[in-house]
């Protein structure tokens, strides 16, 4: 690897301080693990929770129905929250800190994954609007399954920057993502979930695939 690659390399992965505090700006870097030693209990009580007040069958549905909940929730947060780019002022500021940091440092390990100071007050919204919605027979499993698939997009999100997929599928996820991070960023939303991206019309295979009919 010569000397210019090897910058690139790490510039890539080394962010800066997000901010002056030190212990603000530690909360914002955070071990791949930190998401699975909070959510997996939280995933498990739910799952128990659900198990209290309907059957074996239906809790099962429920699970499905809030991971698919999580997939589209994935996509247009990654969409219309992230990727709302204000051009400068307080704006600007946040949406570094919420996205563009990552973009400009993706291989960050350190800032792969969702920090707890975020993603636990934003999933305890998210289950206290099902909760007022459905009530405690629903909102357990839906919840339980909607916290499932948060996981498998963290984790995969982590994965598919560090890890060279062997299989067919993972590859594929990981082209379509290192598109988004350095070809364009207006499509390929759906890490987890790419068939989003094909319902939205926002698939990088169809930006190639114009790109390839006009050559």
């Amino acid at each position: 690897m010569n000397e210019g690659s090897t910058r690139r390399t790490d510039v890539l992965r080394a962010s800066p301080p997000m901010f002056e505090s030190r212990v603000l700006d530690a909360l914002s870097r955070v071990h791949p693990v930190v998401p699975v030693l909070i959510f997996v209990p939280g995933i498990a009580f739910l799952a128990a929770w659900s198990l209290s007040k309907v059957s074996v069958l239906l809790a099962i549905a429920l699970a499905i129905a809030g991971y698919a909940l999580w997939t589209l929730f994935e996509y247009w947060l990654h969409r219309i929250v992230f990727h709302f780019e204000p051009e400068d002022g307080l704006g600007a500021r946040l949406h570094w800190i919420i996205h563009g940091v990552h973009h400009d440092h993706p291989n960050d390990p350190m800032r792969l994954v969702m920090p707890p100071a975020v993603s636990v007050p934003l999933g305890a919204a998210v289950f206290a609007l099902l909760y007022l919605i459905l009530g405690e027979r629903y909102a357990p499993g839906l919840g339980a399954g909607f916290f499932v698939g948060y996981l498998v997009y963290d984790m995969m999100h982590y994965y598919l920057h560090h890890f060279r997929p062997h299989g067919r599928l993972g590859r594929t996820l990981r082209e379509r993502h290192m598109r988004h991070h350095f070809q364009d960023d207006t499509r390929g939303f759906g890490i987890s979930a790419p068939y989003w991206d094909e319902v939205f019309g926002t698939s990088t295979r169809a930006r190639r695939d114009a790109r390839d009919e006009r050559n």
